[in-house]
């Protein structure tokens, strides 16, 4: 699971996920004029709360967190496990609302013996935690804003150009030291024999600095939305995604297309790069 992936929205979610979960462990209903050391039950204790409510929030946030941050989910009928959990916490949501307005589940709310029996905290809680819950599994995919990255990956070091030349001089490894004749730090004197060029020889001319075959430098790029990498054959095969939240290094320029190698060292074509990040 790549955690960088993760957008505002999975966040929304999960949060949404934690103040079920804590909810889920406060009063179901309340009685007026209970002493407040009253042993109300919680949640837990009424079965389809559990289920309807807790359960199904609960599973629904992890398949659409799952969904979003595994490069492949399996399917069921066809349909995507994310698909799943978005239906999860909207009925969720659906479920918790009944359970305002009915929180005794249809038996007597204790009105023959003038007892008032209203939703609890926790209710109360679940039901702000699964509308929140819905709104970000359903608004995610539509609202630029939550579809940012939830942790801003770190900027990489600029990487050094493919062919440039490591930096020579004295005291670096492999560097030529100074020879016979020649001052240190200094150029060789004119008329003075080089090294291994024999006496009374003119001096070679140094070669012209070959141009460079591109002026395309790698860089470090990530993407705003997860992007299909397809293989470098011109094939439509798909040989990974690219997550939003993950640095990634371009190595080659196509057109309008860039090869992209991947942490894990695989290479292929990234088509679409609109709305790229440089690094």
């Amino acid at each position: 699971m790549n955690i960088r992936s993760l957008t505002r929205g999975d966040g929304v979610v999960i949060g949404a996920a934690v103040l079920l979960f804590i909810a889920s462990f406060l009063d179901l209903y309340s009685v007026d004029g209970a002493p407040d050391s009253a042993d109300l039950p919680n949640l837990w204790g009424s079965g389809p709360v559990v289920l309807s409510v807790v359960l199904a929030g609960i599973i629904g946030a992890a398949l659409v967190v799952a969904s979003r941050s595994l490069p492949q989910m399996p399917k069921v009928a066809g349909l995507d496990l994310g698909q799943f959990g978005v239906a999860f916490t909207i009925f969720a949501a659906w479920s918790a609302l009944g359970n305002i307005f009915d929180v005794m589940g249809g038996a007597d709310n204790g009105s023959s013996a003038n007892i008032s029996i209203s939703a609890g905290t926790g209710m109360i809680l679940a039901l702000i935690a699964t509308l929140a819950m819905a709104a970000g599994a359903v608004a995610t995919p539509l609202v630029p804003a939550l579809k940012a990255a939830l942790i801003p990956a770190p900027r990489p070091q600029a990487p050094q150009p493919y062919g440039a030349q490591p930096p020579t001089g004295y005291g670096y490894p492999g560097a030529q030291q100074p020879g016979p004749g020649q001052p240190f730090g200094g150029q060789p004197q004119p008329g003075q024999p080089q090294p291994g060029q024999p006496y009374g020889a003119q001096p070679q001319q140094a070669q012209a600095p070959q141009p460079p075959v591109s002026d395309f430098s790698p860089f470090w790029f990530a993407v705003p939305v997860p992007r299909p990498l397809f293989a470098e054959d011109g094939s439509q095969s798909t040989i990974a995604e690219l997550a939003p939240g993950t640095w990634y290094l371009a190595v080659e320029q196509r057109g309008p297309s860039l090869v992209a190698q991947t942490q894990d060292g695989r290479r292929g074509v990234l088509q679409d790069t609109s709305g790229i990040q440089r690094g």
